[in-house]
């Protein structure tokens, strides 16, 4: 890009609380136009660095400047739960500063932008999580920024949802910073990617797609460690001279101790080698004891079309070891179903008596923000065991400072892997998850696919990443839309 720069990181570092540090001197630019990539690993601080960008944050040392009079908006993950009860066009309002009279033709744009049908007068609690991700994308669109910042836009967004974002961020002449792990998502528009490294809290720029930075780091770690091969086969050979001189007596002796030095000056030329993201360990979320005949029987649902409730028939008979796939595009009432269900709310669906359900929900609103993870953790056991607990939690990177962390300060990655550690706890008869590959590192996703596909309770699965849904056992599908 050949722009002129319009952010620049000088040596900013930035901590999180108490020891809690997120950036050591990033060093960084993003030039006028550019569509940057911002990837790490979950929890690792991306969030952080559009918070920095924004001026919500401020650099502990060093600098963050932003080009003079550039207007930013930002589309968060999830929309702030202060906010669900307003009615669209109060939503709309709340981004500007200074109430703005002529709203709607504006609200109509940017909804026509995001492919999004919602009356004025409608609460944003109403709306699905795939409507409420586009109504969030609408809501920074409206401002109209010079420097669009996207956090996880695709999440909860369906594959129509996803082809409109795309064709949108192709066709856009602004600057945008994107935060994904949807990587053909990124691959189809990204000029460059800032890599945020959780290990030396560093920010990496690479130019090209995810792709490249994949080839680029393992080409690195290769090379470091051909290095260190090196110097090691060399520290061998001259630990063995340094043996052989040593016995020979005189003045071999000081021949030894030179060749010991050298030795050990090659020790400390060995390079650090790169270490790269962890993946979460290999799990199997055990089944609730003794499920024998019929679970789950949903004999009739609800969808929403234009807006409207229509019932319609079904013959669904979940038993141990089944699996369904609960299929439809945003806003045809899936979370709405599986919600009812879960909750022993739902007309036309009975769960069997004493089911253990294990709900695993897009918004986490099932865990206590109040909690702190060693406490949502302990709570999900029936049995309190610590040191299972935390030998589970280990395997969802949950360590340290992580175990006494309120729920509600952890990134929306770490609530996911939370969230997973509490249903291998909980040991489930009847597993539902919504969308649980939203805001998790997709390094994760192989391993929780894994899990779920191996899962013997009756399991119920929403979710719009057909790649996921390949590696995962389904035995039927309830398409809503048909």
């Amino acid at each position: 890009m050949s722009g002129e720069i319009i952010i620049r990181f000088n040596k900013a570092s930035f901590e999180y609380g108490h020891n809690k540090p997120i950036l050591d001197e990033a060093d960084f630019s993003v030039r006028r136009g550019a569509k940057i990539t911002l990837m790490g690993q979950n929890g690792a601080g991306k969030s952080t660095i559009f918070s920095l960008i924004t001026g919500e944050a401020k650099p502990e040392s060093g600098s963050v400047s932003i080009g003079q009079k550039l207007s930013i908006a930002i589309a968060k993950q999830v929309i702030p739960r202060e906010e669900l009860d307003l009615s669209v066009r109060e939503f709309f309002q709340k981004s500007f500063k200074e109430k703005v009279y002529d709203i709607d033709p504006r609200i109509d744009i940017v909804l026509d932008a995001v492919n999004l049908k919602a009356p004025y007068e409608k609460i944003i609690r109403s709306f699905s999580g795939g409507q409420q991700a586009r109504l969030l994308l609408a809501s920074a669109l409206i401002q109209n920024p010079d420097i669009l910042l996207l956090d996880e836009p695709t999440n909860n967004l369906d594959k129509e949802g996803i082809v409109h974002l795309t064709k949108f961020l192709i066709d856009y002449k602004k600057t945008c910073i994107v935060i994904s792990h949807d990587a053909d998502f990124l691959n189809s528009f990204t000029h460059g990617v800032l890599y945020l490294d959780i290990f030396t809290r560093k920010v990496e720029q690479f130019s090209g797609d995810y792709f490249d930075v994949v080839k680029n780091i393992a080409a690195q770690i290769e090379k470091e460690n051909r290095k260190n091969a090196q110097f090691e086969k060399e520290i061998i050979a001259n630990k063995e001279k340094a043996n052989f001189f040593a016995h020979k007596g005189g003045g071999m002796r000081m021949v030894a101790k030179r060749m010991r030095e050298k030795a050990a000056e090659m020790e400390e030329s060995k390079v650090d080698v790169r270490r790269e993201d962890k993946t979460i360990r290999a799990f199997a979320i055990p089944c609730q004891e003794n499920l024998v005949g019929e679970i789950l029987n949903i004999s009739s649902f609800s969808v929403i079309k234009n807006h409207k409730l229509t019932e319609k028939k079904s013959k669904i008979h979940l038993k141990k070891n089944r699996h369904l796939l609960i299929a439809g595009p945003n806003g045809i009432g899936k979370s709405t179903l599986i919600e009812s269900l879960a909750s022993g709310k739902a007309e036309g669906a009975k769960i069997s008596d004493g089911i253990k359900i294990g709900y695993y929900r897009q918004d986490f609103s099932t865990l206590n923000f109040e909690d702190t993870v060693h406490e949502s953790l302990m709570s999900a056991m029936d049995e309190k065991d610590e040191e299972k607990m935390r030998s589970v939690a280990s395997g969802f990177l949950i360590t340290g400072d992580i175990m006494h962390t309120k729920i509600g300060k952890l990134s929306e990655g770490q609530k996911g892997l939370v969230a997973f550690a509490r249903l291998v706890l909980q040991k489930p008869g009847l597993l539902i998850l919504d969308e649980p590959t939203n805001h998790i590192n997709f390094r994760h996703l192989p391993v929780i696919a894994s899990a779920l596909d191996k899962y013997e309770g009756a399991m119920i699965l929403v979710s719009h990443v057909p790649e996921f849904v390949s590696q995962v056992r389904i035995d039927e599908k309830l398409d809503l839309d048909k």
